[in-house]
């Protein structure tokens, strides 16, 4: 199933094969995507019920879920699900509290010359959030992105998800939306529901910014309406590496590997070690665990593609790697995991200790789950508050401020043979 192998080189090979796994675009789907984007952009709702009849549902309930419906599901929940409500309310609490302290504020600053300059912070006005439906649909997802969205500002949040095959809504999407104060659900999905976001409709509002995950169509999108509107970022399969010294647990590295395994046959799950024992009883492990597993399958061909157990001579070569591999998890089974937080500089999200599984960060925990993919966290941050604000500055000059600034503005200006520039500066100076 997974495979074991010495980091003498021979794990080049192995991580180029898993780079290229979300590489690849397909042309087709493009073709596609570009006509669904053209005629929602010119037929608008028009468009998107026609898209929703022909790939979800003949007869959805509703295109506009009303607002009683929303609570009508949540009040539902609470009377045959209550543990379900209580988990996500406890999720909810976690999540607001973590993303809470990522808020920023503007600031003002006034020199003894006169001179005032600041900067506003506000959140953007209106935000798109797809929700997958079906058997993709996840709640936490809801929580993960409207939360933060709220805490920055957001004035408006508009969801879209695909209705399911009788025409009704996910009621567990519903709930989730309603805990945390989803303004406005459509039921369209795919394409044709992130072409309305970004292009507007009748209906529904065209918004600033898009997030939340999808399928290659969704992704699609997403990227080729990039620019138009704000997105989130372009995820690519889930992946987790472990990063353990002889102090891991085989068991709980097997499972941890397999939690994330399950979502796709593209995922990715290593594991980095210094102990070769510890390997082959992973391996061991994971051949015992995933046999009792409802998504075996997902597992056993991801494993088998794009798992791998990494053996290094050191921590110090283990660590190198793992920045190499830059993962959107990262979870560190070690004797002294802390020691790694200032090491390990390329990750979504890092988990400590042999009590901080991956799972743990995807619902519960508070940091957001909506994490960098495919090595691009060398330069990607998770999901935050930071996300769905806008920054702009101010500048206040009086006139003898800027008459000691004039040479200077002037000289730079010259350099960059922007003469119009320079002018506008030296009319000012002139009449002094």
């Amino acid at each position: 199933m997974i495979k074991i192998i010495k980091a003498d080189g021979e794990e080049k090979q192995f991580l180029a094969e898993v780079e290229k796994r979300a590489g690849e675009v397909n042309a087709q789907v493009e073709v596609t995507v570009k006509e669904i984007l053209a005629k929602v952009k010119a037929e608008g709702d028009k468009a998107v019920k026609e898209y929703t009849a022909k790939f979800d549902c003949q007869n959805p309930q509703y295109y506009r879920v009303p607002d009683e419906a929303i609570q009508d599901a949540l009040t539902e929940a609470n009377e045959k699900s209550p543990e379900f409500v209580s988990a996500m309310l406890n999720a909810v609490e976690n999540i607001t509290a973590f993303h809470t302290r990522q808020k920023r504020e503007g600031f003002c600053v006034t020199e003894e010359n006169g001179v005032i300059m600041g900067q506003r912070v506000r959140g953007l006005d209106k935000v798109g959030l797809y929700v997958p439906g079906g058997t993709a649909a996840y709640p936490s997802s809801v929580l993960m992105n409207a939360i933060p969205a709220k805490i920055a500002g957001v004035k408006e949040i508009i969801m879209v998800t695909p209705p399911l095959k009788d025409g009704t809504a996910n009621k567990d999407i519903l709930v989730a939306a309603a805990l945390c104060g989803v303004d406005k659900i459509f039921l369209s999905g795919g394409a044709q529901a992130v072409a309305a976001l970004a292009y507007g409709t009748e209906e529904i509002p065209r918004v600033s910014k898009i997030v939340g995950p999808g399928n290659i169509f969704v992704a699609t999108a997403k990227k080729l309406v990039y620019g138009t509107v704000d997105i989130d970022m372009v995820a690519g399969p889930s992946e987790i590496l472990v990063l353990a010294d002889h102090t891991g647990n085989p068991k709980y590295l097997a499972a941890d590997l397999m939690s994330q395994a399950e979502h796709d046959k593209l995922a990715s799950a290593i594991m980095i070690t210094t102990s070769m024992e510890l390997a082959e009883k992973t391996k061991a492990e994971i051949e015992r665990q995933s046999a009792n597993l409802s998504r075996k399958e997902y597992i056993a061909e991801s494993l088998k593609n794009y798992g791998g157990i990494i053996v290094c001579d050191d921590m110090e070569q283990a660590v190198e790697i793992a920045n190499r591999i830059a993962p959107e998890h990262l979870e560190v089974a070690a004797e002294n995991p802390f020691e790694y937080i200032g090491k390990l500089d390329n990750v979504g999200s890092l988990f400590l200790g042999q009590y901080s599984p991956e799972p743990l960060g995807d619902y519960y925990a508070g940091p957001n789950h909506v994490l960098p993919t495919s090595g691009t966290a060398r330069f990607y941050s998770p999901l935050g508050v930071d996300s769905f604000i806008k920054r702009s500055s101010y500048i206040y000059y009086t006139k003898n401020a800027l008459l000691d600034a004039a040479d200077d503005i002037i000289t730079i200006a010259e350099r960059e043979q922007l003469t119009a520039h320079a002018n506008s500066i030296k009319v000012r100076k002139e009449e002094q």
